[in-house]
C-alpha cells in the first residue's frame, strides 16, 4: 500500500500522506487528533452521528495541545482514559484541490496527528456527547468494520508495532 492517496472529502480532491514519527514542533497546520486505542487486545471503535464507526478524534481546542485534545476526544467519544504514544501525522494537502479555499478554516497544507492509547480506565458508556455506540474490534476485523481510507490500516500497522505500556 503506498503511503499516499487521494480521497475525495465532500467535492473536494485531497491528498493524503502518511509520515510515520513525523515532527511536528508547530502545531499551527495541525488540524485534528486521532488514535488506536487498545483494552485487552482489542481496538476501541465509536459511532459518530453521520461518520459510522471510527477511531475516536477530533479538532483542538484554542489554548489545548495535541495530546490534550486526544484525551478529551478519546473520553467524550469512548470513555476511555489511557496512556498515548504519537505514532505519526496524516498530511491533508489540499494543492491539488480545485475548491480550496484560502480564506476558509483547512490550511493549503494540514496535519492530522495520530496517537496510541493503552486504556487503563473504561468508563459507562453515557452517551453524553457526539458518540451514539461503541465497539470493541479484534485489529484483523478492523477493514471489516472502521469508516474510512486505507491509510487508516498503515496507521494501525505503525500502532500495532509499538510495545503495549
Amino acid at each position: 500500500m503506498a503511503n499516499s492517496i487521494y480521497v475525495n472529502w465532500g467535492e473536494h480532491r485531497v491528498k493524503l500522506t502518511w509520515h510515520p514519527n513525523k515532527n511536528l514542533s508547530d502545531f499551527t497546520n495541525v488540524t485534528s487528533v486521532h488514535g488506536f486505542c487498545f483494552h485487552e487486545g482489542k481496538i476501541l471503535l465509536t459511532q459518530v452521528k453521520g461518520r459510522g464507526f471510527n477511531i475516536p478524534g477530533g479538532h483542538i481546542d484554542p489554548g489545548e495541545t495535541p495530546e490534550e485534545a486526544f484525551h478529551r476526544e478519546s473520553f467524550e467519544e469512548g470513555y476511555i482514559k489511557g496512556k498515548i504514544r504519537y505514532i505519526g501525522a496524516l498530511e491533508v494537502s489540499h494543492q491539488e484541490n480545485l475548491h480550496f479555499n484560502p480564506s476558509g478554516k483547512y490550511p493549503l497544507i494540514g496535519y492530522q496527528m495520530f496517537y496510541r492509547m493503552d486504556i487503563d480506565t473504561v468508563h459507562p458508556f453515557l452517551r453524553e456527547h457526539e458518540a451514539t455506540a461503541r465497539i470493541w474490534v479484534e485489529p484483523e476485523e478492523i477493514p471489516y468494520v472502521m469508516n474510512d481510507h486505507e491509510l487508516s490500516l498503515l496507521v494501525l500497522e505503525d500502532a500495532l508495532k509499538i510495545p503495549f505500556y
